[in-house]
C-alpha cells in the first residue's frame, strides 16, 4: 500500500469525555497519517444506547479541535449505519459464516456458569450450529427471536502488528461470537470492521487491549472477503497506580487539563512520549517537528505511566518557547475571566499585557499561573500573603516603605533603573541589607513574596499605584500593631 492511501482513524464512544488515552491513540493516527501524506478521519461509535450521550460528542470533537486533530473528512456517527450493519450481518449468514442462535439470555449464563464450574473458558458451546435450516426457518416464522453468531474455523489465526510482529492464536480459543444481537442491532466487532472497510482505513492503530478483539475481527474480514488492514496495537495508559486510564475511574478528560492552563501542543507534544520515542535525548518538539520524524518503527511494547506532573514540566517548556504576541489572547482572556469588567480592560491593554506577560513567562508552569502570579498587574484590591506579612509586616519596616513611598513620589523619571537606585540609596543611608527592603516593598506592591525581579514589577505596576500601595501597606501594619 503507498503512502498516499494511508487512511487511518479515531472512533471515541460518546459514553464519556475525551480521556488522555483515546487522545493519545488519535494523536499517534494523526502523526501516522501526516507522516504519510494520508488522511486522519473520525468516528463516534455511539451504538451503544445504554451508555452512549448524544450530548458529549460536542465535546470530544471539541477536545480533538483544540489538538489540533481534525476529521479530513465528513465525521461518521455508527447510530446512523444500522441498516447498513444489518445487511451486512444477513449476508453473513447467509454465506454460511454465520449462524442464528436462539439461546436466552438465562441459557447463556447457565452455560457459562457450567464451565465455570469444570474450570473451562466460559465459551459459547455451539449449541446452535446444530438446528437445520429448516429449524432456523421454523423458529424464525414463529417469532422466536436470535442473534446471529459468526462460525469460527478449525485452525489458527495469525497476523503481524506494526508493533508486537508476529502475533498467534488457535480458533479454538476463539469462541464463535455474536456479529447481530436479536434486537438486530450491531454488536462493536461487526460494526467496526464494517465501518472501517468502507472508510478504506488502511491501518488500524489502536490501544493493546484490543488484540482480542482484531482476531476476532480478521475472521470477519475473511467471511466478508474484505481486504484487512494493517494493525498496530499501542501500549496502554496507566496511572501511577499501573491502572488503566479510564474515564470510569473518574480519571480528568482532556478538556479539564486544557482549562486548568495546559497548551494544546504541550500535551500533544508529552502524550506523543508515552508509548512512542524519538530515540534521541530531545523531549519537546512541535506538532511540525513530531510529523517530519514520526516513524512506528519506534513505538515502545511496555505500557506507559502518564504522570501529570511530567506533562506539567513539557507545558512550562511549551510556554517558555511560545511567542509571547501569541500567549496574549489566551492570557487576556484568563484575566478577563477572574478579574471581571471592572479590571478587563486594563487586561485588554496589548502593550502592558506583553510586559506583563514576560515578566511571568519563566515563573508560570500552567497558563492559569499568569492569573494567580500577577492578578496584581491589574487589580489594586487584593491580600497580602499570611505568612510573608507575619515576617515583613512591622513597625521597624513600616517606617522604611514610608520613606520610600516619599522618595519614589518624588522621582522626575520613574523605571526599574531609578526605583533599584533609590532603594539602594535609602538601604546604604540606613546602613541596611537590600533585602531588608526589597522584601516588605515586593509584598506592599504585589501582596506576594514571589514573583518577577522586584523593579520589572515596580516599573511595570507604575510610579503613582506603586507610591499609593506602599502608604496603603504602612496603614495596614499601622493598624494591626
Amino acid at each position: 500500500m503507498s503512502d498516499s492511501k494511508v487512511r487511518v482513524r479515531i472512533a471515541p464512544s460518546p459514553s464519556g469525555y475525551l480521556h488522555v488515552g483515546t487522545a493519545r491513540t488519535a494523536i499517534f493516527n494523526y502523526l501516522y497519517a501526516r507522516h504519510h501524506g494520508g488522511k486522519f478521519l473520525v468516528r463516534i461509535e455511539d451504538t451503544d444506547v445504554e451508555r452512549s450521550d448524544p450530548a458529549l460528542v460536542y465535546n470530544i470533537l471539541e477536545a480533538l479541535n483544540k489538538l489540533g486533530l481534525v476529521s479530513d473528512e465528513e465525521i461518521i456517527l455508527q447510530s446512523q449505519r444500522k441498516d447498513i450493519y444489518s445487511a451486512v450481518a444477513h449476508q453473513i449468514l447467509e454465506s454460511g459464516h454465520g449462524y442464528c442462535c436462539f439461546c436466552t439470555p438465562e441459557q447463556l449464563e447457565a452455560s457459562r456458569e457450567k464451565a465455570r464450574a469444570e474450570k473451562r473458558p466460559p465459551r459459547y458451546d455451539r449449541r446452535c450450529l446444530k438446528h437445520t435450516e429448516e429449524d432456523c426457518a421454523n423458529k424464525i416464522a414463529e417469532g422466536v427471536p436470535f442473534a446471529i453468531r459468526i462460525r469460527i474455523p478449525e485452525g489458527e489465526t495469525t497476523y503481524t502488528d506494526m508493533v508486537a510482529g508476529e502475533l498467534k492464536r488457535q480458533n479454538t480459543e476463539i469462541e464463535d461470537f455474536i456479529i447481530a444481537r436479536s434486537d438486530g442491532s450491531a454488536t462493536y466487532n461487526l460494526a467496526v470492521v464494517v465501518d472501517d472497510h468502507q472508510m478504506k482505513i488502511s491501518h488500524v492503530i489502536r490501544g493493546n487491549d484490543h488484540i482480542t478483539n482484531t482476531f476476532k475481527q480478521i475472521h470477519i474480514y475473511k467471511a466478508l472477503g474484505y481486504e484487512q488492514p494493517k494493525f498496530g496495537h499501542v501500549p496502554l495508559l496507566l496511572r501511577p497506580d499501573k491502572k488503566k486510564i479510564s474515564k470510569r475511574l473518574g480519571d480528568k478528560d482532556v478538556a479539564e487539563y486544557l482549562n486548568e492552563g495546559i497548551l494544546p501542543e504541550a500535551m500533544f507534544n508529552y502524550l506523543c512520549t508515552l508509548g512512542w520515542s524519538s530515540k534521541t535525548e530531545r523531549e519537546i518538539y512541535t506538532v511540525k517537528e513530531l510529523i517530519e520524524i514520526f516513524d512506528s518503527a519506534n513505538f515502545n511494547s511496555a505500557n506507559a505511566i502518564f504522570d501529570e506532573e511530567k506533562l506539567i514540566a513539557f507545558n512550562k517548556q511549551h510556554i517558555m518557547k511560545k511567542p509571547t504576541i501569541e500567549l496574549a489572547p489566551i492570557v487576556s482572556e484568563l484575566f478577563k475571566d477572574k478579574l471581571g469588567p471592572d479590571n478587563g480592560n486594563m487586561a485588554a491593554n496589548s502593550e502592558y499585557l506583553l510586559r506583563v506577560i514576560d515578566s511571568l513567562k519563566e515563573r508560570v508552569r500552567k497558563l492559569t499561573d499568569f492569573v494567580s502570579l500577577g492578578a496584581y498587574f491589574f487589580k489594586d484590591e487584593f491580600d497580602y500573603d499570611q505568612e510573608a506579612a507575619e515576617k515583613q509586616f512591622n513597625s521597624e519596616n513600616a517606617v522604611f516603605l514610608a520613606e520610600l513611598a516619599e522618595r519614589f513620589e518624588k522621582l522626575s523619571e520613574f523605571s526599574k533603573e531609578t526605583a533599584e537606585a533609590e532603594l539602594d540609596k535609602l538601604a546604604d543611608e540606613k546602613g541596611l541589607k537590600r533585602g531588608k527592603l526589597i522584601h516588605p516593598t515586593r509584598l506592599a506592591v504585589s501582596g506576594m513574596s514571589v514573583g518577577p525581579g522586584l523593579f520589572v514589577l515596580l516599573e511595570l505596576v507604575g510610579q503613582k499605584r506603586v507610591v499609593t500601595r506602599i502608604r496603603k501597606a504602612v496603614d495596614f501594619i499601622n493598624s494591626n500593631m
